[in-house]
């Protein structure tokens, strides 16, 4: 705990970017559903927990993490967490879908710490919100397994997009400077699975945005195959 408050301290600024991050996407869900029809009627009690029990189970898959070595370098890592979230989101709508993801976030920070100067715990919720947002929209538009799809393809598409211009432009020089590793570094480490990176720009479009669309696509996969299959032991759907 001493050591993740030191890290806090020294990275204050950066959290202030992350904080101001999360308000504008929890802002754009609040916008969203404004306009979506109604949402379920459960008691605020009901929608803590259903919340708070999603973000736990994030936070286990999110903690199950591995490197992906013939996609990207080993700081990148793939995991399912987005799973348990997307299920929240398209349960209970969009700002509850990056609500548990931001709890999910914060959990693992508190038991594990971070090893990357949260520069990728940042990167998993922003980019995590990508994804999220679109498909908890569209699905809650017209609710059915068509919009579902609808919306994860566009939201993997957002994620795999947004995510890589995200990376290039802000995450991987905010990562070599907090972290403390030359730039050059972290593209030779790109380099070395693929030979034609030689920039930060061509290190997040032939490494993040692969492993962006293959994240994107196999949570949705596996989202489409649970959903219906979690729904009653899961949220306590009656019909």
């Amino acid at each position: 705990m001493g050591e993740l408050l030191t890290q806090i301290q020294e990275n204050f600024t950066f959290l202030l970017v992350c904080i101001a991050i999360g308000l504008i996407m929890v802002g754009i869900a609040k916008l969203a559903e404004r306009f979506l029809p109604s949402r379920r009627k459960l008691s605020p009690s009901r929608r803590i927990a259903i919340v708070g029990m999603c973000s736990a189970i994030a936070m286990i898959l999110y903690i199950i993490d591995f490197p992906v070595p013939f996609l990207a370098p080993p700081f990148y890592k793939l995991d399912f967490s987005e799973i348990p979230v997307l299920l929240c989101g398209f349960f209970l709508g969009p700002s509850a879908g990056i609500s548990c993801l931001g709890i999910k976030v914060l959990l693992k920070l508190l038991i594990k710490g971070t090893t990357t100067a949260f520069v990728g715990d940042l990167a998993n919720f922003v980019v995590g919100c990508a994804l999220i947002l679109p498909a908890a929209i569209v699905y809650h538009m017209n609710k059915s397994r068509k919009s579902a799809i609808i919306g994860m393809v566009l939201g993997t598409l957002v994620m795999t997009v947004f995510g890589t211009l995200f990376n290039a432009v802000y995450l991987i020089p905010k990562f070599a400077q907090l972290y403390g590793t030359p730039v050059e570094a972290i593209i030779s480490m790109g380099s070395a699975i693929h030979s034609s990176i030689d920039s930060v720009y061509s290190l997040a479009a032939l490494c993040v945005a692969p492993l962006n669309l293959v994240k994107g696509v196999m949570v949705s996969v596996l989202t489409l195959l649970l959903y219906k299959h979690v729904e009653k032991p899961l949220f306590k759907v009656n019909y």
